[in-house]
């Protein structure tokens, strides 16, 4: 049975939720960061942050019922909203910041997608053949030539990247070819880095709706063998001669760097995170902004949000999740 120790574990009370996550994507890690990841979260950092905030919440509500169960008692804390609720919204913007940075542990996790795009015979295939160290995709002097995305997983510094090779952008008639171009498009709209390839030779204007669909992007010129005396770009490649794929390399290596200084690894990795601590903030935001409510309701929006944060470590009903999270294990671990 997959994860049958791990589910023991878990039923035991050995491991929570996150930590067994954690040591499923350290078994499948390919990465120095992806091990360093899955490290921080089976270890239970991860685990102890939702545990620490979970107590804040509970400690909140303790004192929220018992000044509703107690109002006279002199050793109750009177005036919970001077208390309680500006310690719950230093705990909110915890818990935003913590969100906004899910998208980067999920690109650790799963790919820092880097999408190749430009003309065709601009020298696209080309390039993904050079960065992968082999030949993935075919390479002719035929336009048109790659009519689907190609993709190929690779270790940059410790990161993983995954790279695609798409069809040439271009007007054409040919439905097969126009199919893959929409392909094309989309990949832009999902990359995180595209690189527009220019040939150096023959350079056709990169279209601005394609540019504005990349939110990161940048331009390189390519065929730099046969066009040594152009100068229209930064970067200037050619594959033929190996000359500046090294600095086109450190160029990409230190955009995905950059993206990640200074992040914590204690960052949500997975879609079933984000949405209990989604469903957290909007609960505890309710019993925050709501002053005009009873205690009685913001109370109880205060457990909602306790109970959202539970299920992300499996404190609180689980039980649907269980099948799903050992799944990923081989039979036995």
């Amino acid at each position: 049975m997959e994860g049958e120790f791990s589910r023991r574990a878990f039923e035991n009370g050995k491991l929570d939720l996150v930590e067994i996550e954690g040591l499923a994507d350290l078994i499948a890690a390919e990465t120095e960061m992806q091990r360093r990841l899955a490290l921080e979260q089976s270890s239970g950092g991860l685990s102890r942050l939702y545990d620490s905030w979970a107590e804040r919440i509970t400690r909140s509500r303790a004192l929220i019922e018992a000044e509703l169960d107690f109002p006279d008692e002199d050793d109750v804390p009177g005036s919970v909203s001077d208390q309680i609720w500006v310690s719950l919204a230093a705990l909110r913007r915890e818990m935003e910041d913590h969100l906004s940075h899910a998208e980067m542990g999920e690109i650790v996790r799963d790919g820092f997608k880097v999408v190749i795009a430009g003309a065709p015979n601009a020298g696209k295939s080309s390039l993904m053949n050079w960065f992968a160290q082999r030949d993935v995709a075919i390479v002719t002097d035929i336009a048109g030539t790659t009519r689907d995305l190609l993709h190929v997983d690779i270790n940059l510094n410790g990161y993983l990247v995954k790279l695609y090779d798409t069809a040439g952008l271009r007007d054409t008639a040919d439905i097969v070819e126009q199919e893959g171009i929409k392909r094309a498009q989309l990949a832009l709209d999902n990359a995180d880095l595209v690189l527009f390839l220019a040939d150096l030779g023959s350079p056709s204007r990169i279209d601005p709706t394609d540019l504005e669909r990349a939110s990161s992007h940048v331009i390189v010129g390519t065929k730099r063998d046969l066009y040594p005396s152009t100068a229209s770009y930064a970067l200037q490649i050619s594959t033929a001669t190996g000359e500046g794929l090294p600095e086109l390399r450190n160029f990409v290596s230190s955009f995905i760097e950059q993206k990640f200084e200074g992040l914590s690894l204690s960052v949500p990795t997975r879609e079933r995170h984000k949405d209990s601590l989604s469903k957290c903030l909007i609960a505890l935001s309710a019993a925050i902004d709501q002053a005009e409510q009873s205690l009685e309701i913001r109370a109880e929006s205060l457990r909602l949000a306790g109970d959202n944060l539970g299920r992300i470590t499996g404190r609180v009903d689980v039980e649907d999740l269980l099948d799903v999270i050992f799944s990923e294990f081989c039979i036995g671990k």
